[in-house]
């Protein structure tokens, strides 16, 4: 058994929180320009307007929801090559990746001094897979409404 330099617990929990707001920051300015993306299509009156004109407006708020999301990989990724764990970036990359959808292939493990990082970012990835796919859903029923008046109460 490898003896690993020992980092207390709370050190990881600092970085891993300090971690979590940077990309929640990062998901709400995505989130807001997707918003004001919808906005500006209803108030032009394209919202509604055509099946492909909907299509389209979706398939771009999910384009920048994604872009978030790989943003927010590529953090969790350079801040364990600036923990040491991991000298190239594009392995770092990788297991950001593995983590924060929480795939869990579980063929790069992390040191246990900052092992830690890794359960921390994997519920990172679930709540901010849970904004887009609940801003999904909303747009979605949005551009529904505004295309079939007739569902409206």
């Amino acid at each position: 058994m490898t003896h690993a330099p020992s980092i207390p617990i709370l050190i990881p929990l600092a970085v891993g929180a300090i971690a979590v707001v940077c990309t929640v920051l990062i998901h709400a300015l995505a989130a807001s320009a997707a918003v004001n993306f919808v906005r500006r299509e209803k108030r032009l009156g394209h919202a509604g307007a055509s099946f492909w004109i909907d299509v389209s407006i979706v398939a771009l708020a999910i384009f920048l929801l994604l872009v978030a999301h790989l943003i927010e990989i590529a953090f969790w990724a350079i801040l364990f090559v600036a923990c040491g764990e991991f000298h190239e970036f594009g392995i770092a990359y990788y297991h950001s990746g593995v983590n924060y959808t929480t795939l869990g292939y579980g063929d790069i493990v992390m040191s246990p001094a900052w092992r830690l990082l890794g359960p921390l970012e994997a519920a990172n990835g679930m709540l901010m897979f849970g904004v887009s796919t609940g801003m999904i859903f909303a747009l979605i029923q949005r551009l529904i409404y505004s295309r079939f008046m007739d569902l409206k109460d």
